[in-house]
């Protein structure tokens, strides 16, 4: 009623005078009772509410920290930590025969004019008993050769084999015996993305650097399928590529392009670069191409190389001046192509289902093709598209009978599908096929024709070997002719010194 709600207001309840003497004596009791109260019981409640508040922010701390640390590991550092185990520096020391050029320099060099060199790459493991992907040209010339692992252990390796075609070379290591090694995990090539990351990995300082870890760089796929000129140094050919922007240097070869699930993809091998550093034009060769060559290597110790005896020349420019097709120029009688039905004239336009656009790309389709493995070609003949199935065989040269003169070269006699593989312009002659370091120091080659000893026309292996091994030990002067790529040369060298 009323009288309550005038019992509500300030001024009637806390007046001066008219509390009780028991309303004042608890009101008393309760002032003195206060400081206890607190002490007691708002000191904990409050106690309770700092300490939560603290551990709510370490527990929204860590969770942000968590968070970052996440973010941290991306897929190029999780494919750079399943990977860098397997990928090792290989060091090589070579013995060169050098040809003194004064009595200065023969006197440095002493007796045989021998010389040490060093060479530093990259390889990476692909087989736990101790097998070892590289590039040729890494070991090529090598007398000793160390692998070290990324723990710090050294091994010594043999060469099982190398293809300078491709620039592959396969390692096992030896000493001592390994087991349980970390192989690297392989992937596919054929399936690139361009734009996809990719991780290069590999030793480019060597010794530079004191810890054995390898040296992780991270881009992109630049492209694929990429043709490289072949230079006048170049022994192989760098075709269908894969160019990347991930740093490679000198050092570098050898080693492993990694996608982004950890997976090797290519084999690092060459750069385009005016400095000889990396300026973001990398080249790695396609994985499924050098585990191919490696398996060739392991199994037989050389690569069969497919053949179909046809020669190919740009077509026709069309109106801007550029050729998108070639032209079959020469097809060798009984070969592969002929009984294919393929002609001189053809326009190709595919071989196993990939466009070919320049002979780069001809020659790059039969590179990655398997002997006895058919392929289809598809051609315009007479303004019709016809498919063509051919079925690849051995290169002759590689069939043919090799001839030895002593240790430092080995011919075969040119055959008509050696003249038309090989583009060369005699008939006849001593091709080689193998030679040593001191006869490479002369500037001779691999399928370099002899046609010519000491003005002695040469026909056959055979009759190159005889006259060699003739002069061998008469310290007479021997001048060679030979042809290569359609040019013309002579080395002259006193043999048996």
């Amino acid at each position: 009623g009323p009288d309550v709600a005038r019992a509500t207001g300030p001024s009637r309840a806390f007046r001066p005078g008219r509390a009780s003497p028991a309303a004042l004596a608890t009101l008393a009791l309760l002032a003195a009772a206060a400081p206890l109260l607190w002490a007691t019981y708002g000191k904990r409640a409050s106690g309770r509410s700092e300490a939560g508040l603290v551990a709510g922010m370490q527990a929204r701390r860590a969770a942000a920290q968590e968070t970052v640390t996440e973010t941290r590991r991306t897929a190029i550092v999780l494919a750079a930590e399943r990977v860098a185990p397997s990928v090792v520096s290989i060091h090589v020391t070579r013995r060169e025969t050098v040809r003194p050029r004064t009595v200065f320099e023969e006197f440095f060099l002493g007796p045989g004019g021998r010389r040490e060199s060093q060479g530093l790459g990259s390889g990476f493991i692909i087989d736990p008993n101790g097998l070892v992907l590289t590039n040729e040209h890494v070991v090529r010339g090598a007398n000793e050769v160390i692998v070290s692992l990324a723990d710090g252990r050294d091994f010594r390796a043999d060469i099982v084999g190398s293809d300078d075609v491709t620039d592959i070379a396969l390692l096992r290591l030896v000493d001592p015996r390994p087991a349980g090694l970390p192989a690297a995990p392989i992937g596919r090539s054929d399936d690139l993305v361009t734009g996809e990351w990719v991780v290069a990995i590999g030793n480019p300082f060597g010794y530079l650097l004191s810890n054995p870890e390898p040296t992780v760089t991270a881009g992109v796929v630049s492209g694929v399928g990429r043709n490289i000129i072949p230079g006048g140094g170049s022994r192989g050919y760098y075709l269908d590529m894969i160019q990347t922007d991930a740093s490679i240097n000198p050092g570098n070869s050898g080693g492993a392009l990694v996608n982004a699930l950890g997976e090797v993809v290519g084999v690092n091998s060459s750069i385009i670069s005016e400095t000889g550093s990396s300026v973001g034009l990398g080249f790695a060769i396609p994985i499924d191409r050098a585990m191919r060559i490696a398996d060739a290597l392991r199994r037989d110790g050389r690569v069969r190389r497919a053949w179909i005896g046809a020669e190919v020349r740009p077509a026709a420019p069309n109106a801007v001046g550029r050729s998108q097709r070639v032209e079959i120029t020469v097809v060798v009688p009984a070969s592969p192509a002929q009984r294919a039905g393929l002609r001189p004239g053809a326009l190709i336009e595919s071989g196993g289902g990939r466009p070919v656009r320049s002979p780069l790309d001809w020659e790059a389709r039969w590179l990655d093709a398997r002997v006895g493995e058919m392929m289809e070609v598809a051609a315009t003949v007479g303004g019709a598209r016809r498919t063509f199935r051919v079925m690849p065989q051995d290169l002759p040269s590689i069939t043919a009978e090799r001839v030895s003169a002593g240790s430092d070269f080995t011919f075969i006699s040119v055959s008509p599908a050696i003249q038309a593989e090989r583009n060369l312009s005699n008939s006849e002659g001593a091709l080689i096929v193998g030679l040593s370091d001191a006869a490479r120091n002369l500037g001779l080659r691999e399928y370099d024709l002899v046609f010519e000893i000491n003005r002695r026309q040469i026909r056959t292996a055979q009759e190159a070997a005889s006259i060699l091994r003739q002069l061998s030990g008469t310290n007479s002067v021997v001048r060679m002719s030979f042809e290569r790529q359609g040019q013309f040369g002579s080395v002259s060298f006193r043999i048996g010194r």
